[in-house]
C-alpha cells in the first residue's frame, strides 16, 4: 500500500470521527434547545447521552492528537510526544528488540533449526548456479587484483622473502631433505641409473681404454696382450658396475648411502657450511635483486591469473568446478560432512548475534533517534493513524453510552 492511499485512508478515518463529533454536538444544542420547550423524559436521555459523547470524543481526539501533533497547535506540555520523544522512543524501540527478540533463550531454537548445508547442497547442484558462482568470484578477484597497487605488493613481497631468508637456514634444510630422500630409499634410483650409465659408457667407449692400456704400456710388452689387458678391464668394470645395478643389496649401494648420510649430517652440523649457504643467500637476495625477483614474480602471476580468470574454459576455473562438484556431493551424501558445516554455521550465527545484540539495539535507537521529528511523526501517523481514530469513534460512542447510564441511574435515584 503507498503513501497516497494510507493518507486518503486516513483522512476518511478522521472526517468520519469529526462528522460523529459534530453530529453529537448539533444533537446536544438541539436537544437542550428542545428540553425547554418540551419536558419530556426521553428528551433528556438524548441529550444526556450526546453531552457526554461530546465529552469523550474530545478527550479522545486530544489524546490521539497529542501524540503526533500540537492540539490546536498550542504548545501544551506533554503533546507531540513522537517528536519530541524520538530519541527516548529509539531507544527503548532498540532495547525491546535485543530483550525480546534477540535473547539467547529466544534465538537458540530458530538458530537449532538452520540447515544450510541442504539449502547450499541444492542450490550449487545446479549448473547454472555453479557457473553463476564461479563468474562473480571471478569478476571480485579480477577486481581486486587490478586495484593492487604494484609497488606495495612487490614491497610485501620483498619483505617477507628477505624475512624468511633471515630465519631460512638453507643449510639444515637441505641436509634434512637429503635424510628425507635417503630414509625413504629414493636415492637407489639414482644409484641404478649411474650405474647403467657407467656400464655404458664404459662399453661404449672400449677404444679409450685400449689407448689408455697401450699408452701405459711396456715397449717390449706385445699390443695383443695390451688388448687383452684393455678387454679385461672393460669387461670387469661393466660386469662390476651392471652388479651394483641390479642388486639393491650391493655392497657399493650400502657405501654411497653411508656416506651421503655424513654429508647430510656435516651439512647441518658445521659451520662452514651454514657460512656457506648465508653468504650464497647474500650473494642472490641482495636488496636490488630481490626487489627485481619479486617484481618478476608478481608481474607473472598477476599476468597469469589475470588470463586465467578472463578465459570461460581456463585450468582454474576447472578446478574450482571440480572443487565445487567434490563439494556438493559431499554436502549431499555425507551426512557427518552435513553436521558438520550446519553445526559450525549455528555456532558461528548464535555467537555472532550474541556478540552485537547491543549493536543491533544501537543501530535502531541511533537510525529512528536521526530521523527529522516531524518526518518520524508522519510516518507513524500514516502507519498507524488510521487505527487510532477508531479510538475517537469509540470514545464518542463508548462516552455517550456512559453518560446515558449515569443519568439514568441519576433518575431513579
Amino acid at each position: 500500500m503507498n503513501d497516497d492511499l494510507k493518507k486518503q485512508q486516513l483522512r476518511n478515518h478522521k472526517m468520519l470521527a469529526t462528522g460523529l463529533f459534530i453530529l453529537m454536538a448539533i444533537t446536544f444544542v438541539a436537544m437542550t434547545v428542545l428540553q425547554k420547550q418540551n419536558h419530556s423524559h426521553w428528551i433528556g436521555y438524548i441529550r444526556a447521552f450526546s453531552e457526554a459523547a461530546m465529552v469523550g470524543a474530545l478527550a479522545d481526539w486530544f489524546a490521539v492528537t497529542a501524540l503526533f501533533n500540537y492540539p490546536l497547535g498550542i504548545k501544551i506540555p506533554h503533546t507531540n510526544l513522537i517528536e519530541n520523544s524520538k530519541e527516548k522512543i529509539g531507544d527503548n524501540l532498540g532495547n525491546f528488540v535485543v530483550d525480546n527478540f534477540l535473547s539467547p533463550q529466544n534465538i537458540r531454537p530458530y538458530i537449532a533449526k538452520l540447515k544450510v548445508s541442504v539449502y547450499a547442497g541444492d542450490w550449487l547442484s545446479k549448473g547454472r548456479n555453479q557457473n553463476l558462482l564461479i563468474n562473480e568470484l571471478s569478476s571480485i578477484l579480477t577486481n581486486i587484483i587490478q586495484k593492487l597497487d604494484d609497488e606495495t605488493v612487490v614491497k610485501f613481497i620483498t619483505n617477507k622473502a628477505e624475512e624468511m631468508a633471515d630465519s631460512i637456514k638453507l643449510n639444515s634444510i637441505i641436509g634434512n631433505g637429503i635424510e628425507y630422500l635417503l630414509t625413504k630409499n629414493d636415492h637407489q634410483r639414482l644409484i641404478t641409473g649411474l650405474s647403467s650409465q657407467i656400464k655404458n659408457y664404459i662399453l661404449e667407449n672400449q677404444q679409450i681404454v685400449s689407448e689408455r692400456v697401450e699408452k701405459e704400456s711396456f715397449f717390449f710388452i706385445p699390443k695383443s696382450v695390451d688388448s687383452k689387458i684393455s678387454e679385461k678391464i672393460t669387461k670387469g668394470l661393466s660386469d662390476y658396475f651392471r652388479e651394483v645395478e641390479e642388486n639393491l643389496k650391493h655392497p657399493l649401494r650400502t657405501e654411497i648411502t653411508n656416506k651421503i648420510f655424513e654429508f647430510s649430517k656435516e651439512l647441518k652440523e658445521e659451520a662452514k657450511w651454514e657460512s656457506e649457504f648465508d653468504n650464497i643467500k647474500s650473494e642472490f637476495l641482495q636488496g636490488e635483486k630481490l626487489n627485481q625477483y619479486s617484481n618478476d614474480i608478481w608481474q607473472s602471476l598477476k599476468s597469469s591469473l589475470m588470463q586465467e580468470l578472463s578465459e570461460p574454459d581456463s585450468r582454474l576455473k576447472y578446478y574450482i568446478k571440480k572443487n565445487l562438484d567434490e563439494f556438493v556431493f559431499n554436502l549431499q551424501n555425507d551426512e557427518q560432512f552435513q553436521n558438520r558445516i550446519d553445526s559450525w554455521v549455528r555456532l558461528t550465527a548464535y555467537k555472532y548475534i550474541l556478540k552485537n545484540t547491543k549493536g543491533f539495539g544501537e543501530l535502531i535507537s541511533t537510525t529512528v533517534g536521526n530521523w527529522e521529528g516531524k518526518e518520524l511523526s508522519r510516518k507513524l501517523e500514516l502507519e498507524v493513524g488510521k487505527d487510532l481514530q477508531f479510538i475517537r469513534i469509540n470514545g464518542t460512542i463508548v462516552g455517550g453510552l456512559v453518560g446515558l447510564i449515569i443519568y439514568t441511574v441519576a433518575n431513579f435515584i
